[in-house]
Protein backbone atom coordinates (compact mmCIF):
# COMPACT_ATOMS: atom_id res chain seq x y z
CA UNK A 1 0.00 0.00 0.00
CA UNK A 2 1.31 3.28 -1.18
CA UNK A 3 1.06 6.39 0.60
CA UNK A 4 -0.65 9.83 -0.63
CA UNK A 5 2.03 12.37 -1.16
CA UNK A 6 0.74 15.62 -2.68
CA UNK A 7 3.16 17.25 -5.27
CA UNK A 8 2.55 20.24 -6.93
CA UNK A 9 -1.13 20.55 -6.03
CA UNK A 10 -1.50 17.10 -7.48
CA UNK A 11 -1.85 13.51 -5.22
CA UNK A 12 0.77 11.31 -6.62
CA UNK A 13 1.47 8.10 -4.93
CA UNK A 14 4.64 7.13 -3.42
CA UNK A 15 5.35 4.95 -6.17
CA UNK A 16 4.96 7.39 -8.66
CA UNK A 17 6.68 10.07 -6.61
CA UNK A 18 9.97 7.43 -7.10
CA UNK A 19 9.23 7.94 -10.53
CA UNK A 20 9.18 11.46 -10.81
CA UNK A 21 12.34 11.68 -8.97
CA UNK A 22 14.11 9.49 -10.79
CA UNK A 23 12.72 10.96 -14.39
CA UNK A 24 14.00 14.23 -13.00
CA UNK A 25 17.18 12.82 -11.82
CA UNK A 26 18.16 11.09 -15.15
CA UNK A 27 17.26 14.57 -17.39
CA UNK A 28 19.24 16.45 -14.98
CA UNK A 29 22.18 14.12 -15.72
CA UNK A 30 21.51 14.15 -19.27
CA UNK A 31 21.51 17.67 -19.39
CA UNK A 32 25.05 18.27 -17.24
CA UNK A 33 26.42 15.61 -19.52
CA UNK A 34 25.37 17.86 -22.80
CA UNK A 35 26.69 20.96 -21.26
CA UNK A 36 30.04 19.10 -20.77
CA UNK A 37 29.74 18.29 -24.22
CA UNK A 38 28.99 21.48 -25.69
CA UNK A 39 31.62 23.08 -23.10
CA UNK A 40 34.65 20.79 -24.59
CA UNK A 41 33.33 22.18 -28.28
CA UNK A 42 33.95 25.23 -27.16
CA UNK A 43 36.81 24.86 -26.18
CA UNK A 44 37.69 22.90 -28.98
CA UNK A 45 37.02 26.13 -31.22
CA UNK A 46 39.18 28.59 -28.64
CA UNK A 47 42.29 26.04 -29.07
CA UNK A 48 41.38 25.40 -33.24
CA UNK A 49 42.14 29.08 -33.59
CA UNK A 50 44.87 29.39 -31.34
CA UNK A 51 46.20 26.90 -33.47
CA UNK A 52 46.14 28.53 -36.68
CA UNK A 53 47.13 31.92 -34.76
CA UNK A 54 50.61 30.91 -32.88
CA UNK A 55 53.49 30.42 -35.30
CA UNK A 56 57.22 31.38 -36.26
CA UNK A 57 56.06 33.84 -38.86
CA UNK A 58 54.53 35.98 -35.56
CA UNK A 59 51.27 37.18 -37.83
CA UNK A 60 49.02 39.39 -35.56
CA UNK A 61 45.44 38.12 -35.29
CA UNK A 62 43.91 40.75 -37.28
CA UNK A 63 46.67 39.41 -39.83
CA UNK A 64 45.52 36.07 -39.26
CA UNK A 65 41.33 36.50 -39.79
CA UNK A 66 42.23 38.58 -43.11
CA UNK A 67 44.56 35.10 -44.42
CA UNK A 68 41.25 32.89 -42.84
CA UNK A 69 39.00 35.41 -46.03
CA UNK A 70 42.12 35.26 -48.25
CA UNK A 71 42.41 38.72 -47.82
CA UNK A 72 45.83 40.50 -47.57
CA UNK A 73 49.46 39.31 -47.50
CA UNK A 74 49.63 36.32 -50.10
CA UNK A 75 52.57 34.75 -47.80
CA UNK A 76 50.17 35.14 -44.92
CA UNK A 77 47.71 33.19 -46.81
CA UNK A 78 49.75 30.62 -48.12
CA UNK A 79 51.19 29.86 -43.88
CA UNK A 80 47.64 29.73 -42.81
CA UNK A 81 46.01 27.30 -45.54
CA UNK A 82 48.98 25.09 -46.66
CA UNK A 83 50.92 24.72 -42.82
CA UNK A 84 48.73 25.56 -40.16
CA UNK A 85 45.20 24.60 -40.88
CA UNK A 86 46.20 21.01 -42.46
CA UNK A 87 47.74 20.68 -39.00
CA UNK A 88 45.07 22.09 -36.43
CA UNK A 89 42.81 19.71 -38.47
CA UNK A 90 45.10 16.30 -38.34
CA UNK A 91 45.07 17.38 -34.36
CA UNK A 92 41.71 17.11 -34.16
CA UNK A 93 40.67 13.99 -36.25
CA UNK A 94 44.33 12.11 -34.39
CA UNK A 95 43.12 13.22 -31.38
CA UNK A 96 39.68 12.41 -31.34
CA UNK A 97 40.06 9.10 -33.60
CA UNK A 98 42.48 8.08 -31.18
CA UNK A 99 40.78 8.36 -27.72
CA UNK A 100 37.73 6.55 -29.32
CA UNK A 101 39.50 3.96 -30.20
CA UNK A 102 40.64 4.07 -26.69
CA UNK A 103 37.35 4.57 -25.13
CA UNK A 104 36.12 1.12 -26.92
CA UNK A 105 39.32 -1.15 -26.35
CA UNK A 106 38.68 -0.31 -22.42
CA UNK A 107 35.11 -1.05 -22.26
CA UNK A 108 35.23 -4.85 -24.69
CA UNK A 109 38.27 -5.72 -23.19
CA UNK A 110 36.88 -4.38 -19.65
CA UNK A 111 39.95 -2.80 -18.58
CA UNK A 112 40.70 0.89 -17.73
CA UNK A 113 44.63 0.36 -18.90
CA UNK A 114 43.74 -0.81 -21.83
CA UNK A 115 44.11 1.49 -24.90
CA UNK A 116 46.26 1.56 -28.24
CA UNK A 117 49.42 2.73 -26.68
CA UNK A 118 49.17 -0.04 -23.86
CA UNK A 119 48.11 -2.88 -26.12
CA UNK A 120 51.26 -2.89 -28.46
CA UNK A 121 48.83 -1.58 -31.35
CA UNK A 122 50.95 1.32 -31.62
CA UNK A 123 54.25 -0.49 -31.51
CA UNK A 124 52.85 -2.97 -33.98
CA UNK A 125 51.81 -0.28 -36.62
CA UNK A 126 55.20 1.34 -36.22
CA UNK A 127 56.86 -2.09 -37.31
CA UNK A 128 54.85 -2.17 -40.32
CA UNK A 129 55.59 1.22 -40.99
CA UNK A 130 59.25 0.85 -40.91
CA UNK A 131 59.01 -2.39 -43.18
CA UNK A 132 57.48 -0.42 -45.59
CA UNK A 133 59.71 2.55 -45.60
CA UNK A 134 62.87 0.55 -45.16
CA UNK A 135 62.13 -2.61 -46.94
CA UNK A 136 59.82 -1.46 -49.15
CA UNK A 137 61.19 2.07 -50.08
CA UNK A 138 58.33 4.16 -49.24
CA UNK A 139 60.30 6.74 -47.67
CA UNK A 140 63.25 9.24 -49.33
CA UNK A 141 65.23 11.62 -48.25
CA UNK A 142 64.74 15.03 -50.80
CA UNK A 143 66.05 18.49 -51.72
CA UNK A 144 69.09 20.85 -50.77
CA UNK A 145 67.34 20.93 -46.88
CA UNK A 146 67.19 17.09 -46.65
CA UNK A 147 63.02 17.01 -46.75
CA UNK A 148 61.85 13.55 -45.37
CA UNK A 149 59.26 12.27 -47.35
CA UNK A 150 56.76 9.60 -47.58
CA UNK A 151 56.77 8.13 -51.27
CA UNK A 152 53.86 5.85 -51.02
CA UNK A 153 51.89 6.29 -47.75
CA UNK A 154 49.49 4.14 -48.41
CA UNK A 155 51.86 0.82 -48.32
CA UNK A 156 52.43 2.30 -45.06
CA UNK A 157 49.15 2.44 -44.05
CA UNK A 158 47.97 -0.84 -45.37
CA UNK A 159 51.66 -2.34 -43.27
CA UNK A 160 50.72 -0.91 -40.23
CA UNK A 161 47.06 -1.73 -39.99
CA UNK A 162 48.08 -5.07 -40.68
CA UNK A 163 50.31 -5.64 -37.70
CA UNK A 164 48.18 -3.82 -36.00
CA UNK A 165 45.36 -6.17 -36.57
CA UNK A 166 47.74 -9.17 -35.83
CA UNK A 167 49.08 -7.97 -32.69
CA UNK A 168 44.86 -7.55 -31.53
CA UNK A 169 44.50 -11.16 -32.99
CA UNK A 170 46.93 -12.63 -30.56
CA UNK A 171 45.48 -10.82 -27.79
CA UNK A 172 42.25 -12.18 -28.37
CA UNK A 173 43.33 -15.75 -29.43
CA UNK A 174 45.26 -15.62 -25.23
CA UNK A 175 42.64 -13.94 -23.56
CA UNK A 176 39.63 -16.68 -25.05
CA UNK A 177 42.08 -19.55 -24.94
CA UNK A 178 43.95 -19.05 -21.76
CA UNK A 179 41.16 -17.25 -20.27
CA UNK A 180 43.74 -13.83 -19.55
CA UNK A 181 42.52 -11.57 -16.71
CA UNK A 182 41.63 -8.16 -17.62
CA UNK A 183 44.80 -7.75 -16.00
CA UNK A 184 47.17 -9.99 -18.00
CA UNK A 185 45.35 -8.72 -21.26
CA UNK A 186 47.08 -5.41 -21.05
CA UNK A 187 50.22 -6.95 -19.46
CA UNK A 188 50.30 -9.65 -22.92
CA UNK A 189 49.42 -6.22 -24.68
CA UNK A 190 52.70 -4.52 -23.30
CA UNK A 191 55.03 -7.77 -23.93
CA UNK A 192 53.65 -7.64 -27.64
CA UNK A 193 54.37 -4.26 -27.98
CA UNK A 194 58.14 -4.86 -26.47
CA UNK A 195 58.23 -7.56 -29.43
CA UNK A 196 57.47 -5.56 -31.89
CA UNK A 197 59.94 -2.50 -30.88
CA UNK A 198 62.62 -5.17 -31.23
CA UNK A 199 61.63 -6.02 -33.96
CA UNK A 200 61.67 -2.49 -35.81
CA UNK A 201 64.99 -1.67 -33.71
CA UNK A 202 66.69 -4.47 -35.48
CA UNK A 203 65.00 -3.58 -39.17
CA UNK A 204 66.99 -0.05 -38.78
CA UNK A 205 70.11 -1.46 -37.22
CA UNK A 206 70.45 -3.03 -40.87
CA UNK A 207 68.80 -0.11 -42.65
CA UNK A 208 71.32 2.42 -44.95
CA UNK A 209 71.92 5.81 -43.34
CA UNK A 210 69.39 7.24 -45.64
CA UNK A 211 66.42 5.01 -44.69
CA UNK A 212 67.60 5.10 -40.80
CA UNK A 213 67.03 8.75 -41.22
CA UNK A 214 63.98 8.55 -42.99
CA UNK A 215 62.36 5.80 -39.97
CA UNK A 216 63.14 7.83 -37.33
CA UNK A 217 61.79 11.12 -38.48
CA UNK A 218 58.22 9.16 -39.29
CA UNK A 219 58.29 7.83 -36.24
CA UNK A 220 58.37 10.92 -34.00
CA UNK A 221 54.64 12.00 -33.67
CA UNK A 222 54.42 15.34 -35.61
CA UNK A 223 51.70 16.93 -37.07
CA UNK A 224 53.52 19.50 -39.37
CA UNK A 225 54.08 16.77 -42.01
CA UNK A 226 49.73 16.72 -42.06
CA UNK A 227 48.28 18.01 -45.70
CA UNK A 228 44.79 17.77 -46.61
CA UNK A 229 44.95 14.26 -48.58
CA UNK A 230 46.00 13.15 -44.88
CA UNK A 231 43.62 14.81 -43.74
CA UNK A 232 40.54 13.63 -45.47
CA UNK A 233 41.78 9.68 -45.39
CA UNK A 234 42.17 10.08 -41.66
CA UNK A 235 38.32 11.75 -41.57
CA UNK A 236 37.01 8.99 -43.44
CA UNK A 237 38.38 6.21 -41.12
CA UNK A 238 37.79 7.76 -38.07
CA UNK A 239 34.09 8.55 -39.18
CA UNK A 240 33.50 4.83 -39.95
CA UNK A 241 34.85 4.11 -36.72
CA UNK A 242 33.11 6.72 -35.16
CA UNK A 243 29.34 5.87 -37.04
CA UNK A 244 29.84 2.55 -35.95
CA UNK A 245 30.59 2.86 -31.92
CA UNK A 246 27.68 5.36 -32.09
CA UNK A 247 25.51 2.61 -33.36
CA UNK A 248 26.49 0.26 -31.09
CA UNK A 249 26.41 2.29 -27.69
CA UNK A 250 23.96 0.61 -26.32
CA UNK A 251 25.58 -2.71 -26.55
CA UNK A 252 28.59 -1.10 -24.97
CA UNK A 253 26.66 -0.07 -22.13
CA UNK A 254 25.15 -3.60 -21.67
CA UNK A 255 29.07 -4.76 -22.02
CA UNK A 256 30.07 -2.49 -19.06
CA UNK A 257 27.17 -4.51 -17.09
CA UNK A 258 29.64 -7.81 -17.82
CA UNK A 259 29.56 -10.53 -20.29
CA UNK A 260 26.58 -12.41 -19.00
CA UNK A 261 24.03 -9.64 -18.54
CA UNK A 262 25.29 -8.30 -21.97
CA UNK A 263 24.55 -11.68 -23.71
CA UNK A 264 21.12 -12.30 -21.73
CA UNK A 265 20.18 -8.65 -23.26
CA UNK A 266 20.75 -10.20 -26.93
CA UNK A 267 24.56 -8.45 -27.59
CA UNK A 268 26.45 -10.28 -29.73
CA UNK A 269 29.42 -9.92 -27.12
CA UNK A 270 32.33 -11.56 -28.82
CA UNK A 271 31.33 -10.25 -32.59
CA UNK A 272 31.22 -7.24 -31.20
CA UNK A 273 34.31 -7.47 -29.43
CA UNK A 274 35.99 -8.48 -33.10
CA UNK A 275 34.51 -5.83 -34.87
CA UNK A 276 35.40 -3.01 -32.35
CA UNK A 277 38.87 -3.56 -31.68
CA UNK A 278 39.29 -4.01 -35.74
CA UNK A 279 38.04 -0.62 -35.82
CA UNK A 280 39.99 0.78 -32.92
CA UNK A 281 43.28 -0.80 -34.81
CA UNK A 282 42.39 0.79 -38.07
CA UNK A 283 42.14 4.23 -36.68
CA UNK A 284 45.33 3.43 -35.01
CA UNK A 285 47.17 2.35 -37.60
CA UNK A 286 45.88 5.12 -40.18
CA UNK A 287 46.87 7.97 -37.61
CA UNK A 288 50.15 6.64 -36.88
CA UNK A 289 50.85 5.77 -40.81
CA UNK A 290 50.48 9.29 -41.64
CA UNK A 291 51.60 11.35 -38.33
CA UNK A 292 54.42 8.84 -36.24
CA UNK A 293 53.79 7.76 -32.95
CA UNK A 294 50.98 9.78 -30.54
CA UNK A 295 51.06 7.69 -27.31
CA UNK A 296 48.74 7.89 -24.36
CA UNK A 297 45.67 10.07 -26.30
CA UNK A 298 43.80 6.86 -25.86
CA UNK A 299 43.97 6.14 -22.50
CA UNK A 300 43.87 10.01 -20.83
CA UNK A 301 40.83 11.20 -22.67
CA UNK A 302 38.13 8.03 -21.93
CA UNK A 303 39.51 7.97 -18.66
CA UNK A 304 39.12 11.93 -17.54
CA UNK A 305 35.69 12.03 -19.35
CA UNK A 306 34.47 9.10 -17.30
CA UNK A 307 35.36 11.28 -14.14
CA UNK A 308 32.99 13.51 -15.31
CA UNK A 309 30.18 11.70 -17.84
CA UNK A 310 30.34 8.07 -16.41
CA UNK A 311 30.18 4.78 -18.38
CA UNK A 312 27.02 6.15 -20.62
CA UNK A 313 28.82 5.42 -23.94
CA UNK A 314 26.06 7.71 -25.49
CA UNK A 315 27.73 10.58 -24.55
CA UNK A 316 31.24 8.89 -23.30
CA UNK A 317 32.04 8.15 -27.18
CA UNK A 318 31.85 11.76 -28.43
CA UNK A 319 32.94 13.49 -25.45
CA UNK A 320 36.05 11.47 -25.29
CA UNK A 321 36.23 12.28 -29.19
CA UNK A 322 36.68 16.04 -28.80
CA UNK A 323 38.40 15.95 -25.65
CA UNK A 324 40.95 13.57 -27.79
CA UNK A 325 41.22 16.72 -30.15
CA UNK A 326 41.26 19.20 -27.56
CA UNK A 327 44.27 17.03 -25.95
CA UNK A 328 46.01 16.96 -29.23
CA UNK A 329 45.53 20.60 -30.30
CA UNK A 330 46.79 21.84 -26.68
CA UNK A 331 49.76 19.92 -26.70
CA UNK A 332 50.85 20.65 -29.94
CA UNK A 333 50.60 24.05 -29.03
CA UNK A 334 52.35 23.52 -25.95
CA UNK A 335 55.48 21.95 -28.00
CA UNK A 336 55.35 25.12 -30.09
CA UNK A 337 55.61 27.56 -27.75
CA UNK A 338 58.28 25.55 -25.68
CA UNK A 339 60.57 25.61 -29.20
CA UNK A 340 59.90 28.90 -30.66
CA UNK A 341 60.15 28.93 -34.11
CA UNK A 342 60.17 25.33 -34.31
CA UNK A 343 58.33 22.81 -32.59
CA UNK A 344 58.80 19.82 -30.20
CA UNK A 345 57.61 15.77 -31.04
CA UNK A 346 53.85 16.33 -30.31
CA UNK A 347 53.76 12.15 -29.13
CA UNK A 348 56.55 13.48 -26.57
CA UNK A 349 53.88 16.05 -25.05
CA UNK A 350 51.15 13.34 -25.39
CA UNK A 351 53.74 10.72 -23.49
CA UNK A 352 54.63 13.09 -20.51
CA UNK A 353 50.89 12.94 -19.84
CA UNK A 354 50.18 9.88 -20.28
CA UNK A 355 53.10 8.41 -18.09
CA UNK A 356 51.66 9.97 -14.39
CA UNK A 357 47.94 8.86 -15.64
CA UNK A 358 48.86 5.21 -16.74
CA UNK A 359 50.66 5.03 -13.12
CA UNK A 360 47.91 6.65 -11.06
CA UNK A 361 45.57 3.72 -12.66
CA UNK A 362 48.01 1.08 -11.91
CA UNK A 363 48.00 2.10 -7.91
CA UNK A 364 44.20 2.60 -8.33
CA UNK A 365 43.95 -0.71 -9.44
CA UNK A 366 45.86 -2.59 -7.08
CA UNK A 367 44.14 -0.30 -3.79
CA UNK A 368 41.08 -2.33 -5.23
Amino acid sequence: MFTLIPYNDRMYTGRDFMGKNMINTYKSNNYKKNVILLALIIIMLILFILGISIGSSNMSFIEVCKAIFRVGDEKNILIIYNMRLPRALASIIAGGGLAIAGCIMQNVLRNPMASPSTLGVGNASVFGANIAIILLGAGSIAGNNNQILIDNPYIVTILSFLFAAISVGIILLLARYKHFSSESIVLAGLAIGTIFQAGTTLIQYFSENEQLSTAIFWTFGNLGRATYTDDLIMLVVVLIGLIYFLIKRWDYNAISGGTDLAESLGVRVELTTIISLLLASLITAVCVSFLGIIGFVGLIAPQIMKRFIGDDFRYLIPTSFVFGGNLLLLSDLVGRLILRGSSLPVGAITSLLGGPMFIYLLLRGRKR
